[in-house]
């Protein structure tokens, strides 16, 4: 039986480690950056909590002014090729979440189905400026960073045709 002090310790190299991927980590002073998914999911629990913060103190504005400040954070945080799948996310991950809020609320309840449907149109209804300015704000972002960008590349993905490549200036 051999200890563990007879076998050698294995050799490291000197570069640095990657990810799983093969890239190597992003730099420490590099800004946090989220797939259009996490983005998302981060909306989702925001409006989960917000919804349930809102019922707690009585305060419907709780949650829209979550939602919104949410959808700043992601539009601002998400990676740029991924603006497109996020420009279209807010509302539905919006629903989700006061959803599974509601579904929270009403168990213990006479008629779950009906107390959900009651409760989810009744916040969805109060909800409506504060989604809609929300989805607003993050379209004006993601323009501004290069949504446009997404859509000229998807369309040529699905023409058939290749990827521009940027113009160069005179020579």
């Amino acid at each position: 039986m051999t200890t563990r002090r007879d076998t050698p310790a294995p050799q490291r190299s000197a570069r640095a480690p990657r990810h799983r991927t093969g890239a190597p980590p992003a730099p420490a002073g590099a800004p946090l950056r989220l797939t259009a998914r996490g983005a998302a999911l981060c909306i989702v629990l925001a409006s989960l909590l917000s919804a349930l913060a809102a019922t707690a103190v009585e305060l419907p504005a709780v949650n829209g002014a979550a939602f919104v400040a949410a959808c700043v954070l992601a539009a601002l945080t998400v990676r740029s090729s991924d603006l497109l799948a996020l420009s279209v996310s807010p509302p539905l991950a919006y629903f989700c979440g006061v959803l599974a809020a509601e579904c929270l609320l009403t168990l213990g309840g006479d008629s779950f189905v009906r107390g959900v449907a009651v409760g989810l149109g009744a916040r969805l209804a109060g909800a409506a400026p504060w989604l809609f300015g929300g989805t607003a704000l993050l379209l004006v972002i993601t323009v501004l960073r290069g949504l446009g960008r997404n859509v000229r590349e998807l369309g040529d993905e699905l023409n058939g045709r290749r990827r521009r490549r940027p113009r160069r200036g005179p020579s």
